[in-house]
C-alpha cells in the first residue's frame, strides 16, 4: 500500500469520526513530510525517522505500507467506520453549503477541502468561516474576509466551483456580524447563532425570524444549536417559536440546515416536520472542519430521506446555475 495514501486516508478517517484534531493533523503532517520521496528514501528508517513531522505512530504506519500490508492502524479505523449505507438522497445531493477552513476554526487549509469535495463527486461548495464576533473560531475580518475571496476565485474548474461564502453570526437583535455590503458580494450566506443560546423563548423567536427575514440569508444554520452527544458533552436546544421562525424561513425562500454532525442532529425529527409542512426548503450540510468531515453528509441524507424530504425542496440537489439564481434572489 501507498504509504501517503495510508497516512491521508487514516487523517480522514480521523476526521470523519471527529477525533483529536492533533491525531489527524499529525497524519496529514506525516504525509506533506514524506510527499515526493522516493522508494528508496521511505527505506531508510533512520533517515525517516530524523524526518520533522514522523512520529513513533505514522512512523510505524509507513513501515506497514512499505511491507504491502494495509497498517493496523488503518484497519482498525475502517472497521470502526463500518459499511456506510448510502440513502437514495445521497446520491442526489450536488454540493454542501457550509464548510469550514483554517482561515476559521477548520483544521486544513482550503485547497484540501476542495480536493476532498471534488473527490466525494461534489459539483460544488461553499466555504463558510466564522465571521468576526467568534473570536474563539478566529473569526474573519472584513479584511481577512476579502483576502480570503481572492483565494477563493482561483479554486474553481473542471466542473468543480467553490462558492464564496460565511457563517455569520446572529447577534443578540436579530443582526447580522459583518458588513452588509461585503455580504452582498458572497455567494452563499448561513446564518447561525453561537451565543446567548439559553435566551428566553420571546427574545430568541425574534432574533432568529429577523435573521431568517434578512435578505442576506440564505440557510438559516444549526437552528436549535443543541448538542445530543460528543466531547462537547450535551447541551439542550434553545427556546423558540419554531412555527413563526420556519414562517419567516418559508417567506423568504430561506433553506433551513439540516444540519449532518452527528453530534448535533439538528433540527430535531419533530422540528424537521414542522418546516416540511409549512413549506420551507432545506439545505443539507456537513458544517465539516476538516476534509475528512465532509461525507458527514451521509447522515444528514438518511435523516431527509426518513423525514420524507422531497428532494426537489433541497437546495443541495439543484444544479448550480438554480443554486445561484436563489441565492440571488433577494439581493
Amino acid at each position: 500500500m501507498n504509504p501517503h495514501d495510508a497516512l491521508t486516508e487514516i487523517a480522514t478517517l480521523l476526521e470523519r469520526e471527529r477525533s483529536s484534531r492533533y491525531k489527524s493533523k499529525a497524519f496529514r503532517a506525516a504525509a506533506d513530510a514524506i510527499a515526493g520521496l522516493t522508494d528508496e528514501q521511505l527505506r531508510d528508517a533512520a533517515s525517516l525517522r530524523r524526518r520533522k513531522g514522523i512520529g513513533d505512530s505514522t512512523f510505524a504506519v509507513i513501515q506497514e505500507a512499505l511491507g504491502g500490508t494495509v497498517p493496523a492502524y488503518l484497519a482498525d479505523l475502517r472497521e470502526r467506520a463500518g459499511v456506510v449505507v448510502a440513502s437514495r438522497l445521497r446520491g442526489l445531493l450536488r454540493g454542501d453549503l457550509h464548510a469550514h477552513s483554517d482561515w476559521s476554526d477548520g483544521l486544513t487549509s482550503i485547497d484540501l477541502m476542495v480536493d476532498a469535495a471534488r473527490a466525494l463527486g461534489h459539483e460544488y461548495l461553499a466555504l463558510t468561516d466564522h465571521s468576526p464576533r467568534l473570536r474563539v473560531a478566529n473569526g474573519l475580518s472584513p479584511e481577512r474576509l476579502r483576502a480570503q475571496l481572492e483565494v477563493v476565485a482561483g479554486m474553481s474548474g473542471d466542473g468543480f466551483t467553490l462558492l464564496s461564502g460565511i457563517e455569520v453570526d446572529i447577534l443578540d437583535d436579530g443582526a447580522l456580524d459583518q458588513e452588509a455590503g461585503l455580504l452582498d458580494e458572497l455567494d452563499i450566506v448561513v446564518a447561525s447563532a453561537h451565543s446567548k443560546l439559553r435566551m428566553e423563548r420571546a427574545p430568541m423567536t425574534r432574533r432568529l425570524v429577523a435573521a431568517a427575514s434578512n435578505p442576506h440569508v440564505d440557510v438559516l444554520g444549526h437552528v436549535t444549536g443543541r448538542l445530543v452527544e460528543g466531547a462537547r458533552g450535551t447541551r439542550p436546544q434553545s427556546s423558540f417559536d419554531p412555527r413563526a421562525v420556519f414562517e419567516a424561513c418559508a417567506s423568504h425562500g430561506v433553506a433551513v440546515e439540516i444540519n449532518s454532525r452527528p453530534e448535533r442532529q439538528d433540527p430535531p425529527d419533530e422540528l424537521i416536520a414542522l418546516a416540511l409542512e409549512i413549506g420551507c426548503l432545506f439545505s443539507i450540510d456537513s458544517d465539516a472542519h476538516a476534509p475528512g468531515q465532509l461525507s458527514l453528509i451521509d447522515h444528514g441524507a438518511e435523516r431527509a430521506e426518513r423525514m420524507g424530504v422531497p428532494a426537489d425542496r433541497i437546495v443541495t440537489t439543484w444544479p448550480l446555475d438554480r443554486l445561484r439564481e436563489w441565492a440571488a434572489r433577494d439581493r
